[in-house]
């Protein structure tokens, strides 16, 4: 899988658009984000790290507090803001697609649908479900079933699918990488 991509070429490509990162909670997006902006030369942001700066509170208490409509109004702001700037890696809440006016800033850079499969969702939100508002303690399987059911029909609006089962971070930035260098090379050729 070490397949050597010239990263400076594909930087070049890309312009400085921004690459967001999207999928399910617990897809592996703020892991993966990283190793992409070092290979890219870009600067890597997590999208919920800036919303609890913004708010002053973690996730789980902005739902808490003021409720998932709340955090939604401020995750739009927050993606806004980072929409105004280039070169990035941006790791995005999983349901930052289900909001209408989210994609008219995603679709401006390169929209990643990080997808792993279900049984490795499974076992990494179980290791971190206290700090998953969205998902049910007691039925974490469901919850995150109704939540991929609800959401597929969004992330499958993305520019790429990128498949994950057993890869490290480090790997599936790499499979980004790949897919990134054949979208590019399809949309000039």
């Amino acid at each position: 899988m070490k397949d050597h991509i010239n990263t400076n070429e594909l930087s070049k490509t890309l312009s400085g658009r921004i690459i967001y990162l999207v999928g399910m909670m617990g897809s592996g997006k703020s892991k993966t984000g990283p190793y992409l902006a070092k290979s890219l030369g870009y600067r890597f942001v997590d999208q919920d790290d800036v919303i609890e700066q913004v708010a002053k509170l973690s996730i789980a208490e902005i739902f808490q507090d003021e409720g998932e409509s709340s955090f939604r109004e401020i995750e739009t702001q927050v993606l806004k803001e980072i929409g105004q700037r280039h070169s990035l890696v941006v790791a995005t809440g999983g349901g930052v697609v289900t909001c209408i006016e989210n994609w008219g800033i995603l679709h401006q850079g390169i929209v990643i649908w990080v997808n792993p499969i279900r049984e490795r969702l499974i076992e990494r939100l179980k290791a971190d479900a206290d700090t998953r508002p969205l998902l049910g303690r007691e039925n974490l399987i469901a919850s995150l079933d109704k939540l991929m059911n609800d959401r597929h029909r969004y992330y499958s609006e993305s520019d790429l699918n990128i498949s994950v089962d057993q890869e490290t971070p480090e790997e599936v930035a790499q499979l980004i990488l790949q897919a990134l260098k054949a979208k590019l090379k399809n949309s000039q050729g």
